[in-house]
C-alpha cells in the first residue's frame, strides 16, 4: 500500500477522531469536568473508532492485522500519547486558560499524529 494512500486515509480518519474526542473533552471540560479528564475522555472516545478504522482501511495489506497483538501495541502508543496530550493540557490550561487549551488541543494533537502514523505504520498493525 502506497505512503500517499495511507496518508490520506489517515488524515481523512485522524480528521473525524480528532472531531470526536475534542468534542467530548470541550463539552465535558465546559460542564466543569477538569481539563485532564475531560481530555481522557475525549482521546478515549476518538482512539475506539480510530484503531479500528485505521487498521481495517488505513494500514490494511498482506503484512498486516488487527488482532490481540495489534491491540496491544496500539494500547501502548495510546498510553503514551495520552500522557504527553494530557501534560500537555494541563499545563496550558494552568497556564493559559481554559479557552487557549481548548484551542491549543489541535496542535498538540496533530504532532502527536505524525507520531502516531509513523508508529502506527512501522510497527502497530504489523503481524
Amino acid at each position: 500500500m502506497s505512503l500517499k494512500r495511507q496518508s490520506r486515509h489517515y488524515l481523512l480518519i485522524g480528521g473525524l477522531q480528532w472531531l470526536v474526542d475534542w468534542g467530548v473533552m470541550v463539552g465535558l471540560s465546559h460542564l466543569g469536568l477538569p481539563i485532564e479528564p475531560a481530555n481522557v475522555a475525549g482521546r478515549i472516545s476518538g482512539a475506539m473508532l480510530g484503531y479500528w478504522l485505521n487498521g481495517k482501511l488505513t494500514f490494511a495489506g498482506d503484512d498486516t492485522a488487527v488482532g490481540r497483538t495489534q491491540l496491544l501495541r496500539f494500547v501502548m502508543l495510546w498510553l503514551c500519547t495520552t500522557v504527553v496530550s494530557t501534560w500537555a493540557m494541563g499545563h496550558i490550561d494552568d497556564a493559559l486558560g481554559l479557552k487557549w487549551a481548548w484551542l491549543a488541543k489541535p496542535a498538540v494533537e496533530l504532532a502527536l499524529g505524525v507520531f502516531g502514523f509513523l508508529v502506527s505504520r512501522h510497527w502497530v498493525y504489523k503481524r
